[in-house]
């Protein structure tokens, strides 16, 4: 088995996906639209067969992030330019912890899910 992709119900739309393309470097691979129900968005890179499914339900505005869900990770060469990135935007975030060995820090997507950027070793 493979896995094939995470899929995370969206307030915004077009806003999750300035996110994950514009900071995360994600493009959009298809879109399908669910009669009047619902529309779904599958994000990813060329190079890898992961996806993540943004699923946009029609007259839904809001969700209740449960505690069941951690977060999505991302791997970065360079966490430095990323922090300055996050800062130009005036978003905010959290550092690693040193104790844990690893350099990351968490950010909130425009839906509120956790999104941790780790630089790769």
């Amino acid at each position: 088995m493979q896995l094939a992709h995470t899929m995370i119900r969206v307030k915004d739309l077009d806003a999750t996906i300035a996110f994950y393309r514009d900071f995360i470097g994600l493009s959009e691979l298809r879109r399908k639209n669910i009669g009047d129900e619902a529309v779904l968005v599958w994000l990813g890179t060329a190079d890898d067969d992961y996806q993540i499914e943004l699923t946009f339900n029609h007259g839904k505005d809001d969700y209740e992030i449960g505690d069941q869900f951690g977060h999505l990770a991302f791997f970065t060469a360079d966490l430095d330019s990323v922090i300055r990135d996050v800062e130009r935007r005036g978003w905010w975030y959290r550092k690693s912890r040193p104790e844990l060995g690893s350099r990351y820090i968490f950010v909130k997507d425009p839906n509120g899910y956790d999104v941790e950027i780790l630089e790769r070793r």
